[in-house]
């Protein structure tokens, strides 16, 4: 960096770091089993559907073939799915029936065990207790089951039982059951390895104000497992003042924004390894010109721009440029719905000037890397399938 940008950065403000608070996703520990029929083709398709409908899959366990406990009947094959998913376990619930009577189960009213093609239960939900008439988490037979046991213990030993405050490897060592489990050699497979994001190494997520750039960016990297960089400065403090006088706090506010994401990037991505980190980020640089253009008199964005392009030379540059297209009307509804109380003053026409000045920017780039996707009718927080399919165009 030339010394006449750090003294640039030096010099524009300092402000205090607000981060964006990112929903955690709920970890459910799901216990799978099959004895009829291909039986590991049912638990692979099981697999598919929890990861289509439900959430991402962190961890599966290795497949063991298990006696039938509690009647008589063909050999289980059974194994345990570590999945991170953002609905509640009354949904999780639901989906999950909905999955087995898709693939043929029926469950009957009796609580008689006997054969079936598929066989899925709630063992944990995160450290919850819940005890309904349809759900009872912790699985109330966990410590009375080694078929259910033994592949949690290879996904997560140390993982405590929320009741009985002991590790599932302790459970594991003091349990009666003392069926013979055998560990099949052939392993299942994880969904997510058809959306190969290996040939990019940097992703830029874009879009308009409330369009759902940082929530799907997140999503990204926990699924991909990829370094995520979120703009530090969500709530800068001119950013409430530039609301109630725009043409006072407008300067500063873009400078503000202009020296943290140059900082942040150069840090943020120059840490790691561009040949072997793959890096997704909730904006890009150029996210800092679109908005001057927009809110600054024309002296003012004449010396912004120079100011800019110095800093943004030194930047590396996205493999794919992701524009999240959003119509007005769903624009203004997420702002309300997310509840920054110095936002609710924007109004429609803002908005389309900054989706105009987003649409020039990316016509003049001549760039087979920037990708325009219109989700005015999807939603991807909601609605996994949504999501999934917005990922498959992102890395088509």
């Amino acid at each position: 960096m030339s010394f006449g940008i750090k003294l640039i950065v030096l010099l524009i403000f300092v402000l205090p770091v607000k981060y964006t608070f990112i929903k955690t996703p709920h970890k459910i520990y799901l216990s799978l089993g099959s004895n009829l029929g291909n039986k590991f083709e049912n638990i692979q398709t099981a697999v598919n559907e929890i990861f289509n409908q439900i959430g991402s899959i962190a961890k599966i366990s290795p497949v063991y073939k298990t006696p039938a406990l509690g009647f008589e009947g063909d050999e289980f094959l059974n194994c345990v799915l570590l999945v991170e998913c953002h609905i509640s376990a009354k949904k999780s619930l639901k989906k999950l029936l909905a999955i087995e009577k898709k693939m043929g189960r029926k469950r009957l009213e009796s609580s008689t065990f006997t054969s079936r093609l598929i066989d899925i239960d709630i063992l944990f939900f995160d450290n919850e207790c819940i005890d309904s008439k349809t759900l009872k988490v912790p699985h109330p037979e966990i410590q009375n089951r080694k078929f259910v046991l033994q592949p949690l213990v290879d996904i997560h030993s140390d993982f405590v039982h929320p009741k009985m405050k002991l590790k599932v490897s302790e459970l594991l060592s003091n349990t009666k059951d003392e069926s013979v489990l055998e560990k099949q050699s052939k392993w299942l497979r994880n969904p997510i390895k058809d959306f190969d994001i290996s040939k990019f190494r940097y992703l830029a997520i874009e879009g308009n104000i409330g369009a759902g750039k940082t929530s799907l960016a997140t999503k990204m990297a926990s699924d991909l497992n990829a370094k995520l960089i979120l703009e530090r400065f969500k709530e800068n403090p001119f950013l409430p003042k530039f609301y109630e006088d725009a043409s006072r706090f407008a300067f500063p506010l873009e400078m503000s924004f202009l020296a943290d994401r140059y900082q942040q990037l150069l840090e943020d991505i120059k840490q790691h390894d561009l040949f072997n980190d793959i890096v997704i980020a909730d904006y890009d640089a150029y996210k800092s010109l679109i908005f001057a253009k927009i809110t600054l008199q024309d002296e003012e964005f004449s010396l912004y721009k120079k100011l800019f392009h110095l800093m943004h030379k030194e930047l590396p540059k996205p493999d794919v440029y992701v524009y999240l297209y959003q119509n007005t009307e769903r624009l203004l509804a997420n702002i309300k719905k997310r509840g920054r109380v110095f936002e609710q003053g924007i109004n429609s026409s803002y908005l389309q000037k900054i989706n105009e000045g987003y649409l020039e920017f990316i016509k003049n780039q001549h760039d087979d890397s920037i990708k325009i996707i219109d989700i005015s009718n999807k939603d991807f927080i909601e609605n996994r399938e949504d999501y999934l399919e917005l990922l498959k165009e992102i890395l088509n």
